[in-house]
């Protein structure tokens, strides 16, 4: 009997990568890719190459996003068209029939094939079917199905101000577990297109016995392994958390629901999408990107997971080819930052040389991502540079500027000499907010030119591009351009920013909330004492002394950046190598055995 195995990974936000910042797009992109690297080498062995696919959101123009803030649009350019042989066809066309339109593409990796099927979920509430004998658009029947499979009372969420993104999530999951579905029951409707017993299993003999497992990623799409299971279809499945939604409305207060075993969700969580959250139970493996997450998950569902971490994949393996690459970069971000501040501002034309670019960036999550504390500290920075300068340890010239890199979403019709000349009518939300906590501390680069301040922080409310209407920088440039980062998390159940910083040989500063801290004690060291990334403790700490460190942490590395550029390079090598280490190999084979039962070399 003919055997082969299908791996099918979900998220919200797999596919194509549309025009947003990283995120679970990163991961699932890099999972896919490892996996076929891995089947490709043969450190997955199996009798026939798995089929593997990604399944995901289609945004095919502008207003189709449910998030119109976001406005996503897909782009599928990069893929080959996909040709699909008479059983995807069939697949295909039944969806059709039930309403579920979908787009689909192919990337090869070496000799693997990758087939992305995009569900174009929009018009759901446009497409009329029959349910019980009634006829009513797509989306009322997936909600009364999801009622009568599971009890999600779907009625009770239309009040809510974010019903929307819930029937997206709840249309998307429909439409992936059809998918799943129809691939895994065809083996037994095409058969039965027999009448006679014999032809019918003889026709049965003939196709191959498929081996389906499905990993979701994320909350949005768990609903897709919960409706299987209650239809009694029989495949693996996992469902991966990257946080818990209790866990982001509680935020740093988290810590202390941990530590008080108070697993109550809180007036501020959203319950409809909790409750999508909590469908994880009907998964066969529940993992968690860190020990935080594993923890909230048992605390908020009574739900035990497995600790699988991120990882990172380094594309430049040459530390001279990157630090060549941070040399350009940051060369560039220095001359734009002065003609900028020059043009925009009128005023003393500072040495593009003798800035000191450093960065943060995350979602616009003011509090979780600790920016208070960030200003907070800079305008410490700013005293101690002062003083180094009145002392004569540093040079006069030297001006530091944090770029503090959040965004609503993409924007378009930027002023002239962005993003150091700000129009209050570009911000909106939590961009202004944060724009006017700069300004109430002082930190405006305008005081930059005469030495009112020695260290600022810029907001730049963009998607970082090479087309952004900015520094016109990808997110990679951008980082491997700055000399270094910080990440002040007080909620963080991983940080992937950290790494991206890493791969690009950028050393940086995160808070011990962050997920991945714990790694660091096993991280190769090539300078005694401070290394390339270090770990500024906001948990126990008071929060004087946290954000003193977040400012002695950033001095060590400007001084270390502006009076020893050998030793720097050691620290910018070391962050790489903690990259490297913490890769997606390892993570990519966890998956797979739990996917499979197959354990990779």
């Amino acid at each position: 009997m003919i055997e082969r195995k299908c791996i099918i990974i979900a998220g919200e936000e797999a596919g194509p990568k549309s025009n947003k910042m990283g995120g679970i797009w990163n991961v699932i992109d890099a999972e896919v890719n490892n996996l076929a690297q891995m089947l490709e080498d043969g450190t997955i062995e199996e009798e026939s190459t798995p089929r593997i696919f990604v399944v995901g959101s289609y945004y095919g123009h502008s207003g189709s996003d449910w998030n119109k803030g976001l406005n996503r649009i897909t782009d599928m350019s990069e893929f080959e068209d996909f040709v699909p042989d008479e059983e995807l066809s069939t697949i295909i066309d039944e969806l059709r029939v039930k309403g579920i339109e979908l787009l689909a593409g192919v990337i090869k990796i070496k000799e693997i094939e990758i087939v992305y099927l995009m569900f174009k979920t929009n018009d759901f509430c446009r497409v009329v079917v029959e349910y019980k004998g009634e006829h009513i658009c797509l989306e009322n029947k997936i909600k009364a199905e999801a009622y009568d499979l599971i009890g999600i009372d779907s009625l009770l969420y239309e009040d809510m101000g974010n019903r929307t993104e819930y029937a997206h999530y709840l249309n998307l999951s429909y439409a992936i577990s059809e998918f799943v579905h129809t691939l895994v029951s065809l083996r037994e409707e095409t058969a039965s297109v027999y009448e006679d017993k014999l032809i019918s299993e003889f026709a049965s003999s003939l196709m191959p016995t498929l081996y389906v497992s499905l990993h979701c990623h994320e909350f949005g799409v768990f609903y897709a392994i919960a409706r299987l299971k209650k239809l009694g279809v029989t495949i693996n499945t996992v469902a991966t958390y990257h946080a818990t939604i209790p866990g982001r409305v509680a935020g740093h207060l988290s810590i202390k629901k941990i530590r008080d075993n108070d697993g109550s969700w809180g007036d501020g969580v959203p319950k409809n999408m909790a409750t999508l959250e909590s469908l994880s139970s009907y998964a066969d493996v529940v993992t968690a990107v860190g020990d935080s997450t594993k923890k909230e998950i048992k605390l908020f569902y009574g739900i035990d997971s497995i600790v699988v971490r991120n990882g990172i994949d380094l594309e430049i393996e040459d530390i001279d080819e990157l630090l060549d690459k941070k040399s350009k970069c940051r060369t560039k971000i220095q001359e734009l930052t002065a003609s900028k501040l020059y043009n925009a501002h009128d005023s003393v034309e500072l040495l593009p040389e003798k800035i000191i670019p450093i960065f943060s960036i995350s979602r616009i999550e003011i509090e979780n991502k600790g920016y208070p504390d960030l200003l907070d500290s800079l305008l410490l920075l700013d005293r101690m540079v002062r003083i180094e300068v009145e002392a004569g340890r540093l040079d006069g010239d030297y001006r530091v500027v944090c770029f503090i890199i959040t965004a609503h979403g993409p924007k378009t019709n930027l002023p002239e000499n962005f993003p150091i000349m700000l129009n209050e009518d570009i911000l909106i939300g939590e961009e202004l907010r944060i724009q006017n906590m700069i300004e109430s501390r002082g930190l405006e680069c305008s005081k930059l030119p005469n030495g009112d301040r020695y260290v600022s922080a810029v907001l730049y409310p963009q998607w970082l591009s090479d087309h952004d209407g900015g520094f016109n920088m990808n997110v990679d440039e951008f980082m491997a351009g700055c000399i270094a980062g910080i990440f002040p998390s007080r909620y963080e159940p991983f940080l992937l920013t950290g790494l991206e910083a890493g791969k690009e040989a950028t050393p940086s500063i995160v808070s011990k909330v962050c997920g991945f801290s714990d790694a660091l004690s096993t991280a190769k060291r090539l300078v005694m004492g401070m290394g390339g990334v270090l770990v500024v403790d906001n948990i126990d700490l008071a929060y004087l002394e946290t954000i003193a460190d977040y400012a002695l942490t950033l001095d060590y590395f400007i001084d270390t950046y502006t009076d020893d550029k050998t030793k720097y390079n050691f620290l910018c090598q070391e962050a790489n190598l903690l990259a490297k280490d913490m890769n997606w190999q390892e993570p990519t084979k966890q998956y797979y055995e739990m996917l499979t039962g197959t354990k990779p070399k």
